[in-house]
């Protein structure tokens, strides 16, 4: 006897919320970390996550003045991205502390250096790497001017992390230009975090 099949609609793959980048994440953690007043940075920084996680940090500042925890674990992003979230954690009352709990590097370093206080797990890695240019396709003088805009908004990463690390314009420029990869341990001697969390002898 043939058994009765009932026809299910295969499941909608779930789309991570606007403030998020990367994969997603089921709506009752979305809410729960909201509530705590956790942001997050997963994956890529693109345009399009900097402004949910823009408009999720300046809900959660108009909410009360508690400490943000913004939760970063991305390779880089976008630089125009990375300037956008700076910029509102520069305009906040509240003060935004950044947790990096797997890594950081390139474009996020800018988004890192601008929280108020800044920790990482113990095995989180740092990758100084200049950020990429976007393709940029047009005339000679289009393209002149688009690189020469993202040399300007790379000084002003460097001038960021010169101020919260107290390393040498020199030595950071180097740096970002070798491609250097720190330990937790290693970005808090070079003054990128604060702490690292659990480390009871820090």
């Amino acid at each position: 006897m043939t058994p009765h099949l009932r026809w299910q609609p295969s499941p909608v793959p779930q789309q991570p919320e606007p403030w998020q980048s990367g994969p997603a994440v089921p709506g009752w953690l979305e809410e729960r970390l909201f509530d705590q007043r956790i942001v997050m940075i997963r994956g890529p920084l693109t345009a399009h996550a900097a402004s949910g996680i823009a408009a999720a940090l300046l809900t959660l500042d108009a909410a009360g003045p508690a400490p943000i925890q913004l939760h970063v674990a991305s390779s880089g992003g976008d630089l125009n991205a990375a300037h956008a979230v700076t910029d509102v954690i520069d305009a906040m009352t509240a003060p935004v502390h950044a947790v990096v709990t797997s890594e950081a590097g390139e474009a996020v370093l800018a988004v890192l250096a601008a929280a108020e206080r800044r920790s990482a797990y113990r095995h989180a890695r740092f990758k100084l790497a200049e950020p990429r240019a976007g393709a940029v396709t047009g005339t000679a003088d289009e393209v002149a001017a688009a690189a020469g805009q993202h040399l300007r908004e790379l000084e002003e990463v460097v001038l960021r992390l010169v101020e919260v690390t107290g390393q040498s314009r020199s030595r950071i420029e180097d740096d970002l230009s070798t491609g250097r990869t720190l330990t937790s341990a290693e970005a808090r001697d070079y003054g990128l975090i604060d702490e690292i969390v659990g480390d009871k002898g820090a």
